[in-house]
């Protein structure tokens, strides 16, 4: 018996070693409790529902083709959500953010705890092209289950440069 997917398949080629120039593209944000970088199962659906459903009441909730969800995790007990929205609307303002500047995207592929692992690859490739990384926000492009599945783990290192 085949088990059902939840996330589409993921098409690296669009993201990959691609420079992304953006000017106060908005975000909606949300914050989570993790422990030493690993999220609570939990509270993962429930913030990235809270997010969705949040965008979709108000109408700025993106296309499926322009999904795109930032995490950051600036410390070990906080991760931060960005999920791209399609606008902004008022009722939001504290909730919204923009980001602007240019940002270098890399595929990866493999799992969650490599992350440290791939930011590394990612400051190093960058500094080989002459560029200086500031900060790095990930797409994780398929939930646990739905990766195993796959038989693929795709991240996407979004690098402010």
């Amino acid at each position: 018996m085949e088990e059902q997917t939840c996330c589409p398949r993921f098409d690296p080629e669009p993201w990959d070693e691609k420079t992304h120039e953006w000017s106060e593209k908005p975000f909606l944000t949300a914050s989570m409790p993790v422990l030493f970088h690993m999220p609570f199962p939990w509270l993962i659906n429930k913030t990235m529902t809270r997010l969705w459903e949040t965008a979709q009441k108000y109408g700025i909730a993106p296309e499926m083709k322009d999904f795109l969800l930032l995490s950051q995790d600036p410390s070990p007990w906080t991760s931060l959500y960005y999920l791209a929205l399609s606008g902004t609307h008022p009722d939001l303002e504290k909730e919204t953010v923009t980001l602007s500047g240019t940002f270098v995207s890399k595929v990866f592929d493999g799992p969650y705890k490599n992350v440290p692992k791939f930011i590394g690859e990612m400051d190093t490739w960058l500094r080989g092209m002459g560029k200086s990384p500031k900060e790095h926000f990930f797409y994780f492009t398929t939930c646990p289950k739905c990766a195993r599945i796959y038989g693929r783990n795709y991240m996407v290192d979004f690098a402010r440069v």
